[in-house]
Formats: structure tokens, C-alpha cells, sequence
């Protein structure tokens, strides 16, 4: 670029993508040349035997029940005989129990670390976004409340993630046309672009980030499934209720409400 058309100094330049050297088009539809082809496609081999792995289980479950006329559990856990009536009987029906229950339990919680942790990995424009999510949910503070709002906030996480893999495919570097905040008149340097997370070809949006928001979506999809379930009368009387003690969680009010021993406050 001459003088006038970029503010970006010449050793940053030589990082770009588009001077860094000659530009491959099929680079940027995720081809190019590989020796072994092997390793090249190994992750793709393993997802493909993971995949076929899980479909044999299921067919061959589906079949041993036909065969022996079974019928299917109620909810999919790996200890059927336990239920939230085993969970204070001892340590091995409690661990049993949260083998089966842990997410239906706790996956509330699971989601608000998680969509903490993406706010400290990320601390950009994005975790701002997340940030705020998160005091809006919050602010619901009822389960109820938190469920009527919490398809809302799948949409979104779903969503921003599909427009964030967007921004880290870019536009094709083969045009050698760069982005309206690398020209001249842009009052934008590296560290903006970064933490605005824009598609650059100096400053490339950093991919791993989507993991963490990939993780976030996947636990916020299972606690919608959760939410789903709690109304679900089979799936309480396996597992229990959600419901609230009592809206005023005082200590000397609080062991008269509650169904299980006390363990605290009773001597």
C-alpha cells in the first residue's frame, strides 16, 4: 500500500497475510496440500469412528429391548435403581446419584462458571457482551424466572457463535483487498482490532475462543433440556424436584421446610 492508504508501520506489514508472501485460494476453503495424507485427516477419521461408536451402542441397546421385550428407561443414567430417595442412604448411593443427577442438580451453576470463564479467557468486546448476559440472568434470580428466559439466551449463544466463526473465516485474502480499518483514514490500531475481535490480516481473531463459547453452548443446550425435564412428573420421581424451599432461606426457619435430614442445625 503507498503512503496514505494505511497507518500500520512497515513491521507490522510483513505479518500480514497479505505481503507476508504469495496468497493460495484454496487455503481459505480448508485445502492445501499435505504429506502424509494420514495425519492430515486423522481428526476427521476419529470423529467418524467416535460417531459410528455411539451408533452401534444405541442400535444394539434398541435392539436388546425389542428382542426381550424391555422398555426404555425414563431418563438416560447409568444407575437405573437409584433415585433422589438413595441419595442419603450412604457415600456410594450419593456418588451413584450424582453420576446420574449431577447436571440436573447442578447444571445451573455449571453454566455460570463456565460463562465466567469465558469472560476471563476472552476479556474482549465479546465478553462484554457475555458479561452482561449473565447479569441479566441473574437478575431473574427465581429458577422459574431463569427458565422462561433461558431459551432466549441459547439463541443468542448459538448465534454470536455462528457470526464469530464467520469473523475468524475473514473475507479471501486472494483479492488483496484490505479491510476498511487497515485504510488510512481509520483511527484503528492492532489493539482495538484485537479487542473488538474484527477479521484482520495482521491480527487474526483468535479461534480457540470459540472452544470456550462452544463449551458454554453446549451446557446451556443440556440445562434448557434440564428445564424441560423438571416438569416432566417420571423425571422428578427418579431424580427430585428443583423446586425452592422457601422463598426466605433464614436458618431457623429453613430445617422445618426442608423433605431430607438436617445435619447442621439438629443435634
Amino acid at each position: 500500500p503507498g503512503e496514505n492508504e494505511t497507518k500500520v508501520n512497515l513491521e507490522e506489514l510483513k505479518t500480514s497475510v497479505l505481503y507476508s508472501g504469495p496468497v493460495d485460494p484454496a487455503e481459505w476453503v480448508g485445502l492445501r496440500k499435505s504429506y502424509p495424507l494420514l495425519v492430515y485427516l486423522r481428526n476427521n477419521l476419529l470423529m467418524l469412528a467416535i460417531l459410528a461408536f455411539e451408533v452401534t451402542i444405541y442400535r444394539h441397546q434398541e435392539y436388546y429391548r425389542c428382542r426381550n421385550n424391555l422398555t426404555a428407561p425414563v431418563t438416560r443414567t447409568i444407575f437405573h435403581d437409584i433415585t433422589r430417595a438413595h441419595l442419603d442412604d450412604g457415600l456410594v448411593n450419593c456418588v451413584k446419584y450424582f453420576i446420574n443427577y449431577f447436571f440436573y442438580k447442578f447444571g445451573l451453576e455449571t453454566c455460570f462458571l463456565l460463562s465466567v470463564n469465558v469472560i476471563g479467557q476472552r476479556m474482549d468486546f465479546y465478553a462484554m457482551i457475555h458479561a452482561f448476559w449473565l447479569i441479566a440472568v441473574l437478575y431473574r434470580r427465581r429458577r422459574k424466572a431463569i427458565a422462561e428466559i433461558w431459551p432466549k439466551y441459547c439463541c443468542f449463544l448459538a448465534c454470536i457463535i455462528t457470526f464469530q466463526y464467520f469473523l475468524c473465516i475473514g473475507i479471501p485474502p486472494a483479492p488483496c483487498k484490505d479491510y476498511p480499518w487497515r485504510s488510512g483514514n481509520a483511527n484503528f490500531n492492532s489493539n482495538i482490532i484485537k479487542w473488538l475481535y474484527f477479521p484482520d490480516f495482521i491480527v487474526r481473531p483468535n479461534p480457540v475462543f470459540l472452544v470456550y463459547d462452544f463449551m458454554l453452548l453446549l451446557c446451556a443446550s443440556l440445562q434448557r433440556q434440564t428445564f424441560e425435564d423438571e416438569n416432566k412428573a417420571a423425571v422428578r420421581i427418579m431424580a427430585g424436584d428443583n423446586v425452592e424451599i422457601c422463598m426466605n432461606l433464614d436458618a431457623a426457619s429453613f430445617s422445618q421446610h426442608n423433605p431430607v435430614p438436617d445435619f447442621i442445625h439438629c443435634r
